[in-house]
């Protein structure tokens, strides 16, 4: 399965995601790396890859919607069968959503539908949980509403931080992405925008949590 991954930052995501097909793991093939940030780490790790990357900017004041219709036509010419969201701090406009629509997927790090937005991991220590976790799930035009696809949880410590926390979450968004791009490829998970079936766990287990 041809996917386009979209980053933002240094790309921890778009690692373990090649890191899992590099192993047999995975069933997909990278086919462009599109980011907002020209200096995006994420980018320089895909051209050692050999993998085509693209940019995106959006600087203040720019035309939101020009960038949009750009980020959608940017996608499309790499023509991926799915676009994934790893590490990629933009909401996204209509223009690629309607361009690719139910086969785009985001990774969380809280467990949805708690904690959307862009500061999860500090949110659930506000919130006094004693589990946070990440989420797989599909994008739609909100902010981390779309259907749940997959979730893994970890332990909230009593000495956590923001930082650590997202740490530990990160360790299983590095295992549970790939799996579910994995398992989107073997056809056991349907993105369908009108019949999306029953919210799972961990394709490849229940929903637990790792031992502390």
């Amino acid at each position: 399965m041809d996917v386009v991954v979209l980053v933002s930052g240094r790309g921890s995501n778009l690692r373990a995601i090649c890191a899992a097909i590099d192993a047999g793991i995975c069933d997909a093939n990278v086919v462009g790396v599109v980011s907002d940030r020209r200096n995006a780490a994420a980018l320089e790790f895909a051209k050692r890859r050999g993998i085509p990357t693209k940019t995106v900017s959006l600087r203040k004041g720019d035309d939101r919607d020009a960038w949009n219709e750009s980020l959608a036509d940017e996608v499309a010419t790499l023509n991926p069968e799915l676009v994934v969201l790893a590490g990629f701090m933009r909401v996204l406009g209509a223009p690629l959503l309607e361009r690719f629509p139910g086969r785009i997927i985001n990774v969380h790090p809280a467990l949805l539908p708690s904690f959307a937005g862009h500061n999860g991991p500090q949110d659930a220590l506000d919130g006094g949980v004693r589990i946070s976790g990440c989420t797989v799930h599909i994008v739609d035009a909100g902010v981390d509403t779309g259907p749940i696809l997959a979730q893994a949880a970890v332990p909230v410590l009593a000495d956590d931080t923001a930082d650590t926390l997202h740490a530990r979450i990160q360790v299983q968004e590095h295992q549970l992405l790939p799996r579910v791009i994995h398992q989107i490829a073997l056809g056991a998970i349907t993105l369908d925008p009108l019949t999306v079936s029953t919210p799972v766990a961990d394709p490849d287990r229940s929903l637990c949590v790792p031992d502390a």
